[in-house]
């Protein structure tokens, strides 16, 4: 039986490992998102560390110009992605890999699509909301069948896409490294 010092240092240890996976979770998103852009053929529109101008309003209550999205820095949109993508999926909870191929997903396509993903991978309810008995599931689930199952969709949700022509190709390569980096995280 554990004492109470033992259980303490058994969750700051837990706590060090969820944040040091967010922390290279949230790099190498930054890799994939890049800088700013604003492409007419982006939906999204004006677009800095892959935060649009209008998720980053919306969360801090303002409306940011032009230059400020320029100016925006990783401490300006870490936040952002902890709270609204990692948070959200539940991505804490999720096997290290597995949670890289949501949170990348989910940052890419909405939080919605990703968690049904996992939640096809995995056999469970599509929903659109990672809860305990999707996470249950999870746990019962190979992570390197999880991440290559939610790969494949992926593949076929972009090639399903309108704006295909014009990001395809970034998008299938961005799923393969995604893939990639998360099988080696298992």
């Amino acid at each position: 039986m554990l004492n109470i010092q033992d259980r303490t240092t058994e969750q700051q240890a837990r706590q060090n490992r969820m944040k040091a996976n967010f922390d290279k979770c949230l790099s190498m998103l930054l890799e994939h998102e890049g800088g700013y852009v604003n492409s007419k053929h982006d939906p999204g529109g004006m677009t800095n560390l892959g935060i649009t101008q209008r998720t980053y309003n919306d969360y801090h209550g303002i409306r940011l110009d032009e230059q400020g999205m320029r100016n925006l820095t990783r401490a300006d949109v870490e936040p952002i992605y902890k709270d609204r993508y990692w948070n959200k999926c539940k991505c804490h909870e999720l096997p290290s890999g597995v949670d890289w191929a949501v949170f990348d997903w989910a940052v890419n396509s909405g939080t919605g699509r990703a968690a049904k993903a996992l939640q096809k991978a995995v056999g469970a309810v599509e929903d659109g909301a990672i809860g305990s008995k999707t996470l249950a599931l999870v746990k019962d689930t190979d992570s390197v069948s999880i991440i290559n199952r939610m790969a494949v969709y992926r593949d076929q949700f972009y090639r399903s896409l309108s704006t295909f022509e014009h990001f395809g190709k970034g998008w299938i390569r961005r799923n393969d490294e995604t893939r990639e980096q998360a099988l080696k995280m298992v």
